[in-house]
This record gives C-alpha cells, structure tokens and sequence, in this order.
C-alpha cells in the first residue's frame, strides 16, 4: 500500500521540501503546513516552498509562516520532495527544479486527471480534498494531532467543499470535520476570516467586473472576461475568481461558468466551473489542462478571442447543443 511506503520512506529519511500548486488554495497550503508539522514533530528538516509568498487573505491560517516564496537563491538540497494538491509536477511552476533534484517524490492528490509523476504516489480521487486523504495518512502514521494541525486540515477540507455545498462531500467527510472539531477551534472565526473580511474597494471593483458577465446558449453557460489590469486592481485579501465562480453559479438554470484571463505572455487561462452533467476534467483535457469533474482549468496558448472560439465550440459540442 503507498502509505506504508511513503511512511517509511518519512522513516528513513532526514530533510523534506513540501510545496503545491501556483496560486495556492487553501486545501494546498493548509496540507503543507498540516504535513510540516507532523514532519517537524518526528524531528525531521523541513521545508515548505511555493513558487510564491502566500497572499495575504491567509495570514490568520496557523503556522503560515512556515511556507516561504521561491528565490532563485535557494542552494538547499533535500533527500524528499512531497508535493501536495497537484495533478502534475508542472504545476509546482519555478519550484520544480528543487523538487527534481530531490532523490524521492511523493505525490498526495485527489484530482481526477493526477499523471502519477511521483516515485510514490497516493491519489485518491473519490476524497473531498487533499486535505482529507492526509487527515487518513495521519491517522495510519499514528499520528498525534495537535489544535494547528486540526485547524489547518478543516480549513483545506471546508474550502475545497464549498462549505459542504459540493457533490465531493461524504459522510466520511462529515465524520473526519467532527473529530477535528474536537480540537476547540470557532469554526465562526474561521469563516469569518475566509469569507466576511473584504476590504470595501474590492467590493466596488468586484461589481463593476461582474456586470459584465456574458450569456451563451440561453442561459446555459455564463463567461466573464478578465485582463491583467482587472486582476491588479484587487488587493490581496480578494479572490476574485472564486467570487465570481460562486455568484455566477446561484443563477437558475446555468450549467458551465467560464472564466477567461487574458496572460502576459498573451495566452489565454481559462477556468471552469460545472453544475451539470458536464465533466470540466474531460474539457479541460482537451486543451492540456485538468482538475476535477465540476472544477477545472487550463492554458491556451492565443488570445481570448481564440480561446472563446474553441471553448465555446468544445462545450456546445459536450452539452449536445
């Protein structure tokens, strides 16, 4: 069983570089730091690196300071990279030249479209969030929790599910949130920091942005177009992808929300969110992209007039319009 190998691959083994995705979510970075933890408590050198410092939304998540940006300074050799809430090592960004130079990968994930990049490979599709699949891990490692790494694993478990909202949430779920609540922590605080702090421009410019949002095929699909300079407006303590991915779903009858952002080397990220049938993973796989069946996303190389033509065409072929 990989679990059994990766822990003895933790047994015998002395420094680790921890690291996710770019523009982490919080599944990715409280996995890091849950996982950091537990590897500092076993007395073990541990590093958590990102491609980029952590916004500043996150900064009440305990023990984020553990997680530092990527510099090219970095000269630090480490016997084992773990690399979290990845489908593919490409997504580490410029962290995977220290992750290669590592004699053992592990790979924990639960997307759907994981290529198995990792010498050892713990994916698991059917968990709620990474998050979860290493509450198990801890558990099978013996683990002793403590209050940061409780808090630490709800966030990345809460978020991933929508609150509970998404079709990824179980009873296994339900039962795993339960015994982390026991660890005295206000789940009323902690939703307030993720979701009630916005800062009042951020709401101003997010109201602008969202007037703008585009109809196609009746009401069946739902875009929005972003440029860099919409992006740079927001401060960051707003997501706003994730602001207008959770409005845009709540309108009757939508089945796909797109979003398309227009990069500065002029291709085009798009992101996808399902509330059909409609599998995004499998649309994303057509552009070289991936992520779960109702949350995806990828890059197209061409600009946003590009991109919406083959998207479009893609979807209206998929939904049988």
């Amino acid at each position: 069983m990989n679990i059994k190998k990766i822990l003895q691959t933790i047994k015998e083994n002395d420094s680790f570089l921890i690291s996710t995705h770019v523009n982490p979510d919080p599944d990715g970075l409280c996995s890091e730091l849950a996982l950091g933890l537990f590897l500092r408590a076993l007395g073990k050198k541990v590093s958590i690196i990102n491609e980029e410092r952590v916004p500043k939304r996150y900064c009440f998540i305990p023990q984020v300071k553990m997680i530092k940006g990527y510099h090219s300074a970095v000269k630090n050799t480490f016997d084992v990279a773990i690399v979290l809430d990845c489908g593919e090592l490409e997504r580490v960004g410029k962290v995977m030249g220290l992750v290669q130079d590592c004699r053992t990968v592990v790979n924990i994930d639960h997307h759907i479209t994981n290529k198995d990049f990792g010498d050892h490979n713990l994916v698991l599709p059917a968990a709620s969030s990474t998050s979860e699949i290493l509450y198990d891990f801890l558990m099978a490692a013996k683990a002793k929790l403590t209050r940061d790494i409780a808090v630490n694993l709800y966030l990345g478990i809460v978020t991933d599910t929508g609150s509970f909202r998404y079709e990824n949430t179980t009873s296994k779920t339900h039962a795993i949130i339960s015994r982390l609540m026991q660890y005295d922590f206000c789940i009323s605080d902690l939703y307030r920091q993720l979701y009630e702090s916005i800062p009042l421009n951020d709401i101003q410019n997010y109201i602008k942005i969202i007037k703008n949002f585009r109809i196609m095929y009746k009401g069946k699909v739902l875009y929005v177009t972003l440029k860099n300079k919409d992006l740079k407006s927001f401060s960051e303590h707003f997501d706003l992808k994730d602001k207008i991915f959770k409005f845009l779903r709540t309108i009757k009858g939508v089945e796909v929300v797109v979003i398309f952002v227009e990069k500065e080397d002029k291709s085009t990220r798009v992101n996808f969110r399902s509330q059909s049938h409609l599998d995004v993973a499998k649309l994303s796989s057509y552009f070289q992209g991936g992520g779960h069946k109702k949350a995806s996303g990828c890059i197209i190389q061409g600009n946003i007039r590009t991109a919406q033509k083959r998207v479009f065409s893609k979807i209206k072929e998929m939904l049988n319009l």
